[in-house]
C-alpha cells in the first residue's frame, strides 16, 4: 500500500493498524495525518508505547494518557478512583481520535486494559469507548518489556484488538535502504529464512575496514557499553569543554516524562571535534532524527555542526512538549544533539543512519538484531563487530500474524479502489464535520 492510499483510509475515521518494514514511512504518514486532523480542529490524543517515540511526535506515553501508569491489572475500585480524576475524566472523554505509535512494545494485556478503562469512562461498550484508534508501529521489531518470567501477549492478540477490528494499512515503498542484497537480508530475517548465504553476507560485514574510526557510529545492546565508548573518546579530545544545560518548565512529573522521553541529554558536554547526532526531526528540514556531524564550533547557546553530507548547521535549542488536549503540560529546551561514538539499539529505533558500526553479539530479545541492521540505509554501511542467533530471531508468533496482515492490507486498498468517484472525499468530509466522531 502507498503511503497517500493509508492517508485516505485513515482519513475515512476508521481504525487502523498502520504498518510497513523499516524505512517505509510509518512516523511520515502519522505526521501528515495529525496536519490533517488539527487543519480540521480536530486535536488527536498523540501516545507512543514509550517515552522515546513519544517525543518523536510530540505525544505521551499511551501509559500517562490514559492514567493507567504501570499497574498490571484495573479493578472496578481503580476505575472509581480515576473516575474522580476531572481532569483524566475530562481528557478520555473529549478526546476524538486515540493515535498509538510503537505499538509492538505495548503489551495485549494494557491494550485490554486502555480499552476497559475508555469504556468505563466514556459510558459506551463499544471499542475503546467510540474513538478512532490508530496503530502504528512493526511487530517485528522490539517486543513489550517482560516481567520476570511472564512472557507478554502482543497488542495484536488480545480480546481488545480483536473486537476493534482495525483496517491494515502495510506500506510497501522502501524509502531508507538501497540494494538488493541488503533488503535480502532484512527480508531473510522476518520471514524467518536465514540461510548460509545471508549469515556469509553478514559475515561478510565483520572484516570491513573501518574509513574513520572516531567519526562512525557505534550501536550496542547495552547501556554500559554506550556509555563508555562515549566518555573515552570524548576524553581524547583537546580543547576546551562547553556545558549546554536543558530548561525547563511545567510541573516535576510531567517534566520528569519529557525528559525520560527525550534523546537530549539534561546536561550536554561538548568539544570541537566531537561526534554527534541530531535528535529530532527539524520543521524546517535541515535535518532529521539520526542526522550525523562532528561539532566545528561552540558558541554562547549555539553549537555549529557539520553534517556528513558537508552541510553546516547551526544548532540551536530545540523544544520537546507535553501537549494534551491542546494544551502544553511542560516543555524542555535544549541544543538536539547527543555524542554518537555510541548509542544503544533500543534508542535507535526510527533513526535512519548512513553507516553504523554494531556489535550484535549479546542480543536478548528478538527484533533487536532486525531493529539495529535496519537502521543503517545499505550493507556498504553496515560494519558488523558480530553477531548470536538471537540477532537473526524475531517471535514466531509475528511471523505467523504477518502474512494475515498483508493480506487484510491488499483486501483494504483493493476496496479502495472500488469507491465510486467523489465517495471517498465524501466519507472524509463526513469524518471531518463530525469533529472525529465515528
Amino acid at each position: 500500500m502507498t503511503q497517500q492510499e493509508a492517508l485516505d483510509i485513515l482519513k475515512m475515521g476508521v481504525h487502523v493498524y498502520l504498518t510497513g518494514e523499516a524505512g517505509t514511512g510509518k512516523t511520515y504518514v502519522l505526521d501528515k495525518y495529525i496536519s490533517w486532523l488539527r487543519s480540521h480542529e480536530i486535536e488527536p490524543a498523540v501516545t507512543a508505547s514509550t517515552g522515546i517515540a513519544a517525543t518523536h511526535l510530540n505525544g505521551v506515553t499511551i501509559h500517562s494518557w490514559s492514567g493507567i501508569g504501570v499497574r498490571d491489572t484495573i479493578s472496578a475500585s481503580d476505575l472509581e478512583r480515576m473516575e474522580e480524576k476531572r481532569p483524566l475524566w475530562s481528557r478520555l472523554n473529549n478526546s476524538k481520535v486515540l493515535i498509538i505509535d510503537e505499538i509492538s512494545m505495548l503489551s495485549g494485556e494494557f491494550f485490554d486494559m486502555a480499552d476497559q478503562v475508555l469504556r468505563h469512562i466514556r459510558r459506551t461498550n463499544t471499542p475503546f469507548g467510540g474513538m478512532q484508534v490508530v496503530c502504528s508501529g512493526d511487530f517485528f521489531q522490539l517486543p513489550p518489556v517482560a516481567r520476570g518470567s511472564v512472557v507478554p501477549a502482543y497488542a495484536f492478540e488480545s480480546e481488545a484488538w480483536r473486537q476493534l477490528n482495525p483496517v491494515v494499512c502495510y506500506l510497501g515503498e522502501q524509502y531508507r535502504h538501497g540494494g538488493n542484497e541488503f533488503l535480502g537480508i532484512l527480508a531473510a530475517i522476518r520471514n524467518r529464512n536465514v540461510t548460509e548465504e545471508t549469515r556469509r553476507l553478514l559475515v561478510g560485514r565483520s572484516h570491513g575496514e573501518l574509513k574513520d574510526t572516531d567519526k562512525i557510529m557505534r550501536l550496542f545492546t547495552h547501556n554500559r557499553d554506550v556509555n563508555a565508548i562515549n566518555a573515552e573518546y570524548l576524553a581524547k579530545l583537546k580543547g576546551k569543554e562547553k556545558v549546554f544545560v536543558m530548561q525547563q518548565a511545567g510541573k516535576g512529573h510531567h517534566v520528569e516524562l519529557l525528559m525520560r522521553g527525550c534523546l537530549a541529554p539534561e546536561s550536554l558536554v561538548l568539544k570541537k571535534g566531537a561526534e554527534v547526532m541530531f535528535v529530532k526531526n527539524d520543521h524546517g528540514g535541515q535535518y532529521v532524527n539520526g542526522t550525523q556531524g562532528t561539532v566545528t564550533g561552540l558558541k554562547d547557546k549555539v553549537a555549529v555542526v557539520k553534517t556528513r553530507a558537508g552541510r553546516t548547521i547551526q544548532a540551536e535549542s530545540a523544544s520537546w512538549k507535553l501537549e494534551e488536549d491542546g494544551k502544553v503540560l511542560a516543555e524542555i529546551r535544549q541544543v538536539p544533539l547527543r555524542l554518537a561514538w555510541a548509542i544503544t539499539v533500543h534508542k535507535s529505533q526510527g533513526m535512519t543512519l548512513d553507516e553504523a558500526e554494531i556489535d550484535l553479539s549479546a542480543c536478548f530479545v528478538p527484533g533487536q538484531g532486525y531493529v539495529a541492521l535496519s537502521r543503517v540505509r545499505t550493507l556498504e554501511g553496515l560494519y558488523l563487530k558480530g553477531f548470536n542467533n538471537m540477532a537473526l530471531a524475531v517471535d514466531e508468533r509475528i511471523s505467523r500474524a504477518d502474512g494475515g496482515f498483508r493480506r487484510r492490507s491488499q483486501l483494504a486498498q483493493e476496496r479502495l479502489s472500488l469507491l465510486p468517484p467523489g465517495q471517498l472525499k465524501v466519507k472524509q468530509e463526513a469524518f471531518a464535520a463530525r469533529g472525529g466522531k465515528k
